[in-house]
C-alpha cells in the first residue's frame, strides 16, 4: 500500500450473466456500455478505476484490468483481487450491474468510510440489508478475506466476520439496485 494514495476504485466484471442471457456489463446504456457507465462513475468518485474480471472480455474498453486471482470463487474473489493489487488504503468496490449509482453518492460513501474507525463500510437501503457489492473496503480486509476464501467461504458478509463493519443507512436503494434478468433490465430502462 502506498501511504500517499488514499483511495482507489474497482468494478467487478467477473460474473457469467447467466440469468441475463448475455453479458450484462456490455448492455447498452446512455450511449455506451453499462460497465463503461459504472467505471466512469467510480473513477469520478475514487480518482481511479480498475476492472476486475476476464481481461480477454473487457481489455478492449481501455480501462486497467486485473484477472481474478481465484477464478470460480465469485465476487468475494474479485474483492480479494482488488485489495491484493491496490496501492490505496480505502477501496471503493462496485459491481458492474448497478446503473443507478452516482459519483456524489459514491464520494459520500468514501468520505463516510474514511472518517470511520471501520475496516469496511457497507451501505444499506430501506430494507436494512447490507450491499457489499457497492461498498468501501480498507486494505486491512485483505488477510481476513483471503483466509475466508481458503476456507471456501463465498458469501461476502460471512467472509467479513471479525472485521469492524460500519453500516451506512440510506433512505433509497436506487443507488445500488442491480439488474440480473432481461425483465429487470427492461423495467429499469423503461421505467
Amino acid at each position: 500500500m502506498d501511504p500517499g494514495i488514499a483511495r482507489a476504485g474497482f468494478v467487478l466484471v467477473g460474473g457469467n450473466s447467466s440469468r441475463m442471457g448475455r453479458d450484462k456489463a456490455r448492455l447498452p446504456f446512455h450511449g455506451k456500455t453499462l460497465v463503461e457507465h459504472v467505471a466512469s462513475t467510480v473513477a469520478d468518485a475514487a480518482g481511479s478505476v480498475t476492472l476486475v474480471g476476464a481481461p480477454e472480455r473487457y481489455a478492449s474498453l481501455g480501462f486497467p484490468m486485473l484477472a481474478d486471482n481465484r477464478t470460480g470463487a465469485g465476487p468475494l474473489a474479485g474483492i480479494h483481487t482488488a485489495l491484493a493489487s491496490s496501492p490505496a488504503a480505502w477501496n471503493l468496490i462496485v459491481a458492474c450491474d448497478m446503473p443507478g449509482i452516482s459519483a456524489p453518492f459514491l464520494r459520500s460513501l468514501l468520505a463516510a468510510a474514511e472518517s470511520s474507525e471501520a475496516d469496511c463500510l457497507l451501505p444499506a437501503g430501506p430494507s436494512g440489508l447490507p450491499e457489499p457489492l457497492c461498498a468501501v473496503y480498507h486494505s486491512r480486509c485483505l488477510e481476513v478475506i483471503g483466509a475466508a476464501l481458503d476456507r471456501n467461504v463465498r458469501k461476502i458478509t460471512d467472509a467479513l466476520a471479525g472485521l469492524r463493519i460500519a453500516a451506512w443507512s440510506t433512505p433509497e436503494s436506487r443507488w445500488f439496485r442491480n439488474v440480473n434478468t432481461p425483465e429487470e433490465w427492461t423495467k429499469y430502462t423503461h421505467g
